[in-house]
């Protein structure tokens, strides 16, 4: 599993900021800033959809430059599309749908409601080095992690 200090090679993933479909490319990303990748089961479950809302809700992070948000799931691009028209979500969700990168990072459940190798939920902050600077991972799907701890890694990369 994914842990504070490993390095992250590149990867490429669909995704959308819902209109279009685009390839994500890790490395855009982290030559200008931090990345935070938010590792979640399902759109529409319910604590995936209350979890992305908070993100969305953090005003810290709205005024933050140089760090940007990723929501990853198994999801298709077309369902990403409407849960971030429905939930107003201001970051791109990407697609992982055959797990390739979830696995490689060690964040995919054995099985979780009756699916195999669906992310965890995860966070992973990734600085300018590509290497990650802060990791949160829980074994149950139903827990939340706080904002408080990625915010104060957030602070320490950007300063």
């Amino acid at each position: 599993m994914i842990s504070e200090g490993d390095t992250v090679t590149d990867f490429s993933l669909p995704g959308t900021a819902g209109e279009e479909i685009n390839e994500y490319e890790l490395s855009e990303y982290t030559d200008s800033g931090a990345v935070i990748l938010v590792l979640y089961p399902f759109d529409f479950s319910p604590v995936c959809t209350t979890e992305l809302c908070e993100f969305r809700d953090a005003n810290w992070l709205s005024f933050t430059e140089n760090v940007d948000v990723f929501g990853i799931s198994h999801d298709a691009c077309y369902a990403h599309k409407r849960f971030i028209q429905e939930y107003d979500l201001p970051f791109p969700l990407l697609s992982d749908t055959r797990g390739r990168l979830t696995d490689r990072l060690g964040l995919s459940y054995d099985e979780w409601e009756h699916h195999e190798g669906v992310p965890k939920r995860a966070l992973v902050t990734i600085d300018d080095t590509n290497t990650v600077r802060y990791t949160w991972v829980t074994e149950s799907a139903y827990e939340s992690p706080s904002l408080d701890e990625l915010h104060e890694t957030v602070k320490v990369i950007v300063n």
